[in-house]
C-alpha cells in the first residue's frame, strides 16, 4: 500500500491506437504518464518517483526493479509475465498483476478465420484473381485449388482453457468433431488423448497453450509427420510451441494441407525466420494481431483500472506475484 499514486505506462502505443477510453484508468492515479515506447536506456529514469509501472512488453528485470525504490505495483497489459522478474518483484515487495481473458472472442474468431482461409484456399484464389487468371478462364468459375469443407472433419485442440473452449464451440458450430490433447508436463486426464494418439485422428490442429519448458518445440518434425496427410495446423498461442523449421519443411514436402500462425518465436522477426521464406506453400502468417480488436484492448484498460483500484484499496486482483 502506498500514498504515492503516480503511474507510468511504459509502452502505451502497444495498446492504444488513439481509439480507447482511458478515463477510468486516469481516475485511478494522481498522475498518469503515457510513454509511447520506452527503450532499455530510459526505463529507470522514467520510473523514478513512480509507485506504479504499466507495461506490456518492456523488460522489468531485477536490476531495474532494484533501481526504482518507490515502485510498489506492476500492471501488465497482457496475460504473459515473462517480461517481469517475478522473483525479484516478490523479494522487493512489489505486487504484480496481469490481465486475463480479455481477448477470447478476438483470438477465437481469428483462429477460425485462419482455419477457414486454409480450407477455402482464400489466399491462393485472391492471388489468382489479382494475376488475371479468372479473367482468362474458359468457364464461369476458377477451381484450381482444392477446397475442403470443415463439416464432418475432426479438430484437435491442445489447450482447453477459456480460449480453447471458445474455439471448440465455434468449430462445433461448423459441424466439426473436437478432440482434446494431453499437454506435456500436466497430469493425465481421461478426457485428454496422448499426443501420439491424437495426431493421426485429426484433420486440423490448433494450439492454445502456454510456452514453457515442457511445451517448447513440442510440435516438431516427428509430431507433424504423425498428422494425417493434408492436415491443417493453426497456432495463435506462442511461436516457440512449434519447431518452425520443421513446419516449413512439412509444408514444402507437401505433407500438410496448410498452416497458419499468428505468432513467431522472436517478435518482431527482425533477423528473419524460417516461416518468412518466400517459397513456403500454403502458409499464412499474421503479425501477432489476433488479440488486437478494439473491444479486447478496451477490456484490458478496464482490467488495468480494476487491478489498480484493488491494489490501492487493499484487495489486489489478478495477482501473479
Amino acid at each position: 500500500m502506498t500514498n504515492n499514486r503516480r503511474a507510468v505506462f511504459l509502452d502505451h502505443s502497444s495498446l492504444d491506437l488513439g481509439d480507447l477510453d482511458l478515463s477510468g484508468l486516469r481516475q485511478c492515479f494522481d498522475d498518469l504518464q503515457l510513454c509511447s515506447l520506452t527503450t532499455p536506456d530510459n526505463i529507470v529514469e522514467r520510473l523514478q518517483g513512480a509507485s506504479v509501472a504499466i507495461s506490456n512488453k518492456i523488460l522489468l528485470n531485477a536490476e531495474t526493479l532494484n533501481a526504482c525504490p518507490e515502485l510498489k505495483l506492476i500492471l501488465i497489459t497482457a496475460t504473459g509475465t515473462n517480461n517481469v522478474d517475478l522473483a525479484a518483484a516478490r523479494a522487493l515487495g512489489i505486487t504484480v498483476s496481469n490481465c486475463q481473458g480479455y481477448g477470447t472472442p478476438s483470438v477465437a474468431q481469428h483462429t477460425i478465420m485462419l482455419l477457414l482461409n486454409l480450407a477455402t484456399r482464400l489466399s491462393d484464389y485472391q492471388k489468382a484473381v489479382g494475376e488475371g487468371r479468372w479473367q482468362q478462364a474458359k468457364q464461369f468459375c476458377l477451381l484450381d485449388f482444392p477446397i475442403v469443407e470443415l463439416e464432418g472433419k475432426t479438430l484437435g485442440l491442445l489447450g482447453h482453457g477459456e480460449l480453447g473452449g471458445a474455439v471448440a464451440r465455434l468449430a462445433e458450430a461448423f459441424g466439426m468433431r473436437v478432440l482434446l490433447g494431453q499437454l506435456p508436463g500436466r497430469p493425465a486426464r481421461a478426457d485428454r488423448l496422448p499426443l501420439d494418439e491424437l495426431l493421426p485422428q485429426i484433420d486440423a490442429l490448433t494450439l492454445h497453450c502456454p510456452l514453457n519448458e515442457h511445451t517448447r518445440h513440442f510440435i516438431g518434425a516427428r509430431e507433424l509427420a504423425r498428422l494425417k496427410p493434408g492436415a491443417f495446423v493453426v497456432n495463435t498461442a506462442r511461436g516457440g510451441l512449434i519447431d518452425e523449421q520443421a513446419l516449413a519443411d512439412a509444408l514444402r514436402n507437401g505433407h500438410l494441407g496448410g498452416a497458419a500462425t499468428d505468432v513467431l518465436s522472436v517478435e518482431p522477426p527482425t533477423a528473419g525466420n524460417p516461416l518468412l521464406a518466400a517459397d513456403i506453400p500454403r502458409l499464412i502468417v499474421t503479425p501477432h494481431n489476433a488479440w488486437g480488436s478494439r473491444e479486447a484492448r478496451q477490456r484490458i484498460v478496464g482490467q488495468l483500472s480494476e487491478n489498480a483500484q484493488g491494489f490501492f484499496s487493499g484487495t489486489a486482483l489478478r495477482v501473479v506475484s
